[in-house]
C-alpha cells in the first residue's frame, strides 16, 4: 500500500508537466482572449454585457455589441458609455493548477483510506490486543498521571517512532484531562 502511495506521490507532479508541455506547445485557444464590454442602460434601452473573441486592436464598442441595439445616430453616443476591457487568461495554466489540486487530494484520500483499514491492522498485527491505548474510563479519576509511569517504561522498552508518538499522545491526552480538571474544579469553586 505504501509503496502504491509513493509511486502516485511521484507520478502525479510528472503528469502535471507533461500536461503543461504538451498543452504549452499548442496555440492559443479562441476561448483565451476575449474583448468584454459593458454598456450601462441608455434611454429605453437596459444594460448589458457583450463578449466577443476578437483580437485586442478590435476590442471596441462598435467591432464587440452586436446586434447595436440603438438606431444609427445614437450609436455614438451608446458607444461612449460603454466600457470594453480586452481579456486574456492561460487555461493552461488553469489546467495544470487543477490537476496539482486533484493530485494533493487524491493523495490525501489514499492517506485517509490507509489511515482508516490498514494502520489498525498494522497495529494489532505488530503489538497485539493488549498494548492498545487505554480508553478514558481506564484512567483513574483522583490520579491521572497514575498511568504515566508504566506508559515511559514501555516506550523506553520499545524504541521505535510509532510507539514514540503514541507516548505522546497519552501524554498529552493526561495533561488534557488534568487541565479540564482544574478548569471545572475552579469553575465549581467561583461559581
Amino acid at each position: 500500500m505504501a509503496a502504491r502511495c509513493g509511486a502516485w506521490a511521484l507520478l502525479c507532479p510528472l503528469l502535471a508537466l507533461a500536461a503543461l508541455a504538451g498543452l504549452g506547445a499548442a496555440a492559443k485557444n479562441s476561448e483565451d482572449v476575449r474583448c468584454k464590454c459593458i454598456c450601462p442602460p441608455y434611454k429605453d434601452h437596459l444594460g448589458q454585457i457583450y463578449n466577443k473573441n476578437i483580437s485586442q486592436k478590435d476590442c471596441d464598442c462598435l467591432h464587440v455589441v452586436e446586434p447595436m441595439p440603438v438606431p444609427g445616430p445614437d450609436v455614438e453616443a451608446y458607444c461612449l458609455r460603454c466600457e470594453c476591457k480586452y481579456e486574456e487568461r492561460s487555461s493552461v495554466t488553469i489546467k495544470v493548477t487543477i490537476i496539482i489540486y486533484l493530485s494533493i487530494l487524491g493523495l490525501l484520500l489514499l492517506y485517509m483510506v490507509y489511515l482508516t483499514l490498514a494502520e489498525p491492522i498494522l497495529k494489532r498485527r505488530l503489538f497485539g490486543h493488549s498494548q492498545l491505548i487505554q480508553s478514558d474510563e481506564d484512567i483513574g479519576d483522583h490520579q491521572p498521571f497514575a498511568n504515566a509511569h508504566d506508559v515511559l517504561a514501555r516506550s523506553r522498552s520499545r524504541a521505535n517512532v510509532l510507539n514514540k508518538v503514541e507516548y505522546a499522545q497519552q501524554r498529552w491526552k493526561l495533561q488534557v484531562q488534568e487541565q479540564r480538571k482544574s478548569v471545572f474544579d475552579r469553575h465549581v469553586v467561583l461559581s
